[in-house]
């Protein structure tokens, strides 16, 4: 089955060298010139989501942080912003990658490739993992507590996942930063404390149990 793949950018030129692009490659591909028709667009269920970061009404960062909650597949910002502050906002707005402007078609390409394969190997996992009131459905990318699902980002399932599935074994910041953004995280470990912040508290919502421990002076690990 054809990839589907959404180009959200105000630069019409882009998006229509872009839109020739991965069509020649043969994606199916949705366009959107504000942050509103990106919106809208996200709905088609894409693999992958290409995002401006400087667009009109609503921006790219505000896009990702709305749509994010729902959609789990690889989100790669377009920017020409270089500042460390503007990457650490995209990742915690849930970003996975950064394509900075001017940039090589094929590079892009196989970049939305690789994100793409990345995706594949994780689907292809069926395995489903108990820790007393909570489950882990890693195929689906799923939590659920006493048949409550517990909605995460991206990165904050990607985070469970790695923890959960090396229950007991800690994992520092840096190392889990590399491991879950890759070698082309360009942000800092500190947003892991963020992240763990947030799956935290989104756990204790629907469970009195805390299933991320903190290691005092070392990491964090999964308490199952």
């Amino acid at each position: 089955m054809d990839k589907k793949i959404l180009l959200a950018d105000d630069e019409e030129g882009i998006v229509a060298l872009m839109k020739r692009y991965f069509e020649l490659s043969g994606y199916i591909v949705y366009t959107a010139y504000n942050g509103k028709e990106a919106l809208q667009k996200a709905a088609n269920q894409p693999d992958i989501i290409l995002l401006d970061i400087n667009m009109p009404d609503i921006d790219g960062i505000t896009v990702c942080q709305r749509i994010r909650e729902h959609i789990s597949c690889p989100v790669l910002f377009l920017t020409a912003r270089m500042e460390t502050s503007d990457k650490i906002d995209g990742f915690r707005a849930g970003a996975d990658d950064y394509i900075v402007k001017p940039f090589d078609l094929d590079e892009l390409g196989a970049r939305v490739a690789a994100h793409l394969r990345r995706e594949n190997r994780r689907q292809e996992q069926s395995v489903v993992r108990f820790f007393g009131e909570l489950a882990i459905d890693y195929s689906k990318r799923q939590i659920t507590i006493k048949k409550s699902v517990v909605l995460l980002s991206k990165k904050e399932f990607d985070i469970v996942e790695l923890l959960s599935m090396h229950a007991g074994q800690v994992f520092d910041r840096e190392r889990i930063y590399d491991l879950v953004w890759g070698l082309d995280g360009d942000g800092s470990s500190d947003t892991i404390m963020e992240h763990v912040r947030k799956i935290r508290a989104k756990l204790a919502a629907c469970s009195q149990k805390s299933y991320i421990e903190t290691v005092w002076g070392v990491g964090y690990q999964w308490n199952g």
